[in-house]
């Protein structure tokens, strides 16, 4: 499954890229008009085999947000850029995520891979097994509830994705997040 798995990801990332290339272009400008900074921002992620990279994503929050994970601000709202919220909400933030997918650092379908300082995260998904595989743009827990889970439901859910993998079950995950970002649920901030 590995091998066909990366096949797909690789085909569906440079597809997706070149079909969103005037969406990538729009939004980054939006941004950049719209906020001080660059357009994207790069994160420190947990990835497979709990090896630390750069993940990208279109810049939501202020330069000087807290680089903690949003449900950790006291008020996340304050920090949003004019159209961070709207990003979020459509998920066109995570657009630059398909470099990710590209080199391999990220595949469509896995646990979220967590921020660099989520130490209670990593340390449940390392004990569960959770950290060999390849984090996602999308998973399990995402189509599940996504920022409203708690941790431990998190890692439960990634465990179930673990037991579970197959292509058809990336699949059906994929399909219920296409509805899920349609319909704008599970984003609480």
């Amino acid at each position: 499954m590995n091998i066909t798995k990366r096949t797909l990801d690789i085909i569906l990332a440079s597809v997706g890229i070149v079909v969103s290339a005037p969406l990538l272009f729009v939004v980054a400008l939006v941004v950049k008009i719209t906020s001080e900074g660059p357009a994207l921002h790069w994160s420190s992620r947990i990835g497979r085999d709990n090896t630390i990279f750069s993940m990208p994503k279109f810049r939501t929050m202020l330069v000087h947000t807290p680089q903690v994970a949003t449900h950790l601000l006291s008020d996340p709202r304050q920090f949003l850029t004019p159209i961070g919220g709207f990003l979020r909400s459509t998920s066109l933030d995570e657009l630059p995520q398909l470099y990710s997918i590209l080199t391999g650092r990220l595949s469509f379908v896995g646990p979220r891979p967590a921020l660099f300082n989520q130490d209670d995260l990593v340390a449940l998904r390392t004990k569960c097994g959770v950290h060999a595989l390849t984090p996602g743009l999308t998973g399990w827990a995402q189509v599940n509830g996504r920022d409203e889970l708690a941790i431990a439901a998190k890692v439960q859910l990634d465990r179930e994705y673990l037991e579970k993998r197959s292509l058809a079950f990336d699949f059906r995950i994929i399909a219920l997040t296409a509805m899920k970002v349609v319909r704008r649920e599970g984003v609480s901030h």
